[in-house]
């Protein structure tokens, strides 16, 4: 309907310039009172044509709105520079590093929304390196980097989860038999290119994803499944996504054996760390500290219930062997083949107290009873010490 309309006054003002150029008769003067009532008839068709053509109307009256705020903001631009008003783009180069330096994620993201040349200042990546650092750093490792760039191939790779593509594709049909297909598909073609004018693989991208939740990343819990005890002072591998609600982290463990996949809600901050090592949970950790293990050395080592399950890290004490009575000047457990390992967690005589390993011929060790020991970490550091005793639980366990 409206391409009719578009069309019949484009042939009215044709065909009225094509007449001569007359006196109009005498009689005319009587018609004008219809002249009148049609043209009011044919206004108030073409409002009701306008207001059914909702999503038409509302595009149109979106461009123009832009197209105005542009002229705005180019007479503002232009008023600035008449009255010599100084912006904050004229700040010397390394004064404006230093501001922007200073800003907070939400801070640099308002700056961004001024124009285009902060847009591009504020999102680069050395300015979000520290705040990714300062936010994400004890919980993302090489794994969560290496999902990030899973997770963009993925996005790239399905047209389909850009959002806005089906509805383009709808409006594109009604638009086409009024304004020319090319002239939609540049337009089209532009609102494509702001929007990806900021690289996915920007560091900006990968906070405000981890931000919201939308990407899941790889990390390590401490006490899984809100500290069933049957997990206290060990650490599994999960996916978690963060709640901005709560501060928390939703986890998701991998399904094993007959389980299927657990999630758990509400994770804190401090049960969570990043995989210190890239060995997978289902893979054996090829240990190179054994020959330097000494009693009193505070380590980490695999365990799994079965062959189905993934490992988890869990914490324990080198010991001294039955023969020796714990004399540092006469222990002579370091030059033995075996290595005791203990988990004081655990009452004596408990079956899960004591376990013993061959430093010279390491493999997965165990049964389907006692579960099987597989890789070990030293750990050198005081705070990962230090993390594992305020772990420690109030009862001791059986």
């Amino acid at each position: 309907m409206l391409f009719f309309l578009i069309s019949f006054f484009s042939f009215l003002l044709l065909f009225s310039k094509s007449l001569p150029l007359q006196a109009l008769p005498p009689w005319a003067s009587d018609t004008s009172f219809f002249s009148i009532l049609f043209w009011e008839e044919l206004v108030s068709h073409l409002v009701r044509s306008l207001r059914n053509c909702k999503a038409i109307t509302t595009w149109v009256f979106s461009i123009l709105s832009k197209m105005s705020s542009k002229k705005r903001c180019g007479a503002k631009v232009e008023n600035v520079e008449e009255s010599g008003e100084m912006s904050v783009l004229d700040l010397p180069e390394l004064a404006l590093e230093c501001v922007l330096g200073k800003l907070s994620p939400a801070g640099l993201l308002n700056m961004a929304v001024v124009c285009n040349a902060m847009r591009e200042r504020c999102r680069s990546d050395h300015l979000w390196e520290r705040h990714m650092r300062e936010k994400w750093g004890r919980v993302i490792g090489c794994a969560a980097r290496k999902g990030w760039e899973l997770y963009l191939a993925s996005k790239n790779e399905s047209p389909g989860s850009i959002p806005g593509i089906a509805k383009q594709k709808r409006w594109i049909g009604a638009l086409s038999c009024v304004w020319p297909l090319s002239w939609i598909k540049s337009k089209i073609d532009s609102g494509r290119k702001r929007r990806d004018s900021s690289p996915d693989d920007s560091i900006v991208s990968w906070y405000l994803s981890m931000e919201s939740g939308k990407f899941w990343f790889p990390a390590q819990v401490y006490n899984r499944e809100h500290g069933h005890v049957g997990f206290i002072l060990s650490c599994y591998d999960a996916e978690l996504s963060y709640d901005n609600h709560t501060d928390t982290f939703h986890a998701r463990y991998p399904p094993h054996g007959r389980r299927t996949i657990v999630i758990e809600e509400g994770v804190q901050w401090d049960r969570l760390r990043a995989p210190p090592v890239e060995t997978p949970a289902h893979d054996l950790h090829i240990s190179n500290c054994l020959n330097e293990l000494c009693p009193g050395d505070h380590i980490e080592i695999q365990w799994r219930r079965n062959k189905e399950f993934p490992y988890g890290w869990w914490y324990g004490i080198v010991g001294h062997l039955e023969s020796c009575d714990g004399n540092e000047h006469f222990c002579r457990c370091h030059l033995s083949d075996m290595v005791i390992l203990e988990f004081n967690q655990y009452t004596p005589g408990s079956r899960w107290r004591r376990a013993s390993i061959n430093r010279k011929d390491h493999h997965e060790e165990g049964n389907e009873t006692d579960g099987f020991y597989g890789g070990i970490r030293k750990l050198q550091s005081k705070d990962e010490i230090s993390k594992w005793k305020q772990l420690w639980p109030t009862d001791i366990l059986e």
